[in-house]
């Protein structure tokens, strides 16, 4: 049986792709065979040679570009994972990877999603509007910013003496508790 590949696109500094590399380290079914990010410098990369991980930098037009995607299918790339990737996916490649894009979002969609809502803008809106729930999404992407289907969803309390800091702590290890099993549990259920 063929392994299923996953690439993890992100931006940032990488602490859900690290966590989803060492998840499926040693599994028998997935592995995670490609790191892209559009950022040359963002923090992925360096997880991404440390952890030994194929990685590649993809502006936005090299990624709105079909060659982009002709690259994914020479890698034999089954499943995209977006964790923390700022750059919206274009429609030729959400039809070709459709039903195999996976994204996690820092809130319970469909609040707090949309264009620009990512990250501590996120959190900081939380905690101005004085919700008192916030927690993680797991959803498929489709043409519009966190409004594909939703895959799972957990919930943490927000304090009254929250920080951004502090409630960005709890849904970062919600995510890192979640993610990976939800990615498994899709790719088994396909």
């Amino acid at each position: 049986m063929n392994r299923c590949r996953i690439s993890i696109f992100a931006s940032g500094n990488g602490s859900n792709a690290e966590n989803i590399v060492n998840y499926f380290k040693d599994h028998h079914a997935i592995n995670v065979a490609l790191i892209v990010s559009n950022r040359s410098n963002a923090g992925v990369i360096q997880r991404a040679q440390k952890l030994k991980v194929p990685h590649l930098v993809s502006s936005r037009d090299e990624l709105n570009s079909p060659r982009f995607r002709l690259l994914l299918e020479q890698q034999n790339i089954d499943i995209i994972i977006l964790a923390g990737f700022l750059l919206k996916i274009p429609t030729y490649l959400i039809t070709a990877f459709a039903h195999r894009i996976i994204n996690i979002h820092p809130s319970l969609l469909p609040k707090y999603g949309g264009k620009g809502m990512y990250g501590n803008n996120v959190h900081k809106s939380v905690l101005s509007n004085k919700e008192t729930q916030s927690g993680i999404t797991i959803h498929m992407v489709n043409e519009h910013y966190d409004e594909g289907k939703i895959l799972f969803q957990k919930s943490c309390k927000v304090r009254v003496d929250d920080e951004v800091s502090d409630l960005a702590e709890r849904i970062n290890q919600l995510e890192y508790q979640y993610f990976p099993k939800i990615i498994e549990d899709y790719i088994n259920s396909t």
